[in-house]
C-alpha cells in the first residue's frame, strides 16, 4: 500500500504543488485546509506523515500538533512562515519530527518527507545504523570502529538518545528530561558541556569524522557518517 501523506495546509495552490510532487514520488496524499478538520481525520484515517502548515484557520498548527501527539506518534513536519528561532525550538518541543521554512521548493519538502519516514522505521539492531558506532546498551560501551570509548553514564545516555533517531534534533530541554528523570534544575548549558566532552573522546578514536552536529539556535542531532 501506497505510504499516505496528509498536507495540512490552507493554501490551494501550495497544497496542489505539495501534492503534486509527492504523487510524482510515489505517495497517496490527502489535503485539509482547516485546523478544525485535522484531529477527526487523523483518528479516523491515520496517515503515515503530516505535513502540517502553522497558520491555519480554526485551529492553531501547533495546538493541532499538541493534540495529535496525545494519542498518535505519527511523525509531523511542521512548515511554518514564522522564522523566529522560538517558534522552531517550540514546535520541536511539542513533539514535531522536523521544519521547514516558507518559501521552500516542493523537492525540498519530498526530500525531508523521504528523510523523516526512514528515520521513523524501528531500528531492530542499533548497531546496523552504522559501521563507525556501535553502543551495547547493557553494559553502556560505545564502540568507535570498534574500539571502546570511555563514556561516563549521563554521556552514555545523550550519546545513546542522539544514536537511537539519526538525523533527527532533539533541543537542549529533551535531552535533560532524558538524562535527568528526577527532572532537578540544571542549566542547559550543561548539555552543551556533555557534548563537548563526548565530542573530544570520539575524535581521539575518530578525528575525521563528526557524529554530532549542533543545530544553530534549536539543539542537536546524530549524523551517520559515510563510510
Amino acid at each position: 500500500m501506497p505510504t499516505r501523506i496528509l498536507i495540512v495546509e490552507d493554501e490551494p495552490k501550495l497544497a496542489a504543488i505539495e501534492s503534486d510532487y509527492l504523487t510524482q514520488s510515489g505517495y497517496n496524499t490527502s489535503i485539509i485546509s482547516n485546523g478544525m478538520d485535522v484531529v477527526p481525520f487523523v483518528k479516523q484515517t491515520p496517515p503515515d506523515l503530516i505535513l502540517l502548515d502553522l497558520m491555519l484557520p480554526g485551529k492553531d498548527g501547533m495546538e493541532v500538533c499538541k493534540e495529535i501527539r496525545q494519542f498518535s506518534n505519527t511523525p509531523i513536519i511542521m512548515i511554518t512562515a514564522r522564522v523566529e528561532e522560538i517558534d522552531r525550538l517550540l514546535g520541536l518541543e511539542l513533539g514535531a519530527d522536523d521544519y521547514i521554512c516558507k518559501p521552500f521548493s516542493p523537492r525540498e519538502v519530498v526530500a525531508r518527507v523521504k528523510a523523516v519516514l526512514r528515520r521513523s522505521q524501528p531500528a531492530t539492531d542499533t548497531s546496523a545504523l552504522s559501521n563507525t558506532l556501535s553502543l551495547d546498551e547493557s553494559r553502556y560501551k560505545a564502540l568507535i570502529k570498534n574500539e571502546e570509548v570511555s563514556l561516563t553514564a549521563v554521556e552514555f545516555q545523550l550519546l545513546s538518545k542522539l544514536f537511537s533517531a539519526p538525523g533527527r534534533i532533539y533541543s537542549r530541554e529533551q535531552l535533560m528530561d532524558h538524562i535527568y528523570s528526577d527532572h532537578r534544575v540544571v542549566s542547559d548549558r550543561t548539555i552543551d558541556s556533555h557534548i563537548k566532552k563526548i565530542r573530544k573522546k570520539i575524535a581521539e578514536v575518530c578525528p575525521e569524522k563528526e557524529l554530532i552536529h549542533s543545530v544553530y539556535g534549536v539543539g542537536y542531532k546524530y549524523e551517520v557518517p559515510e563510510d
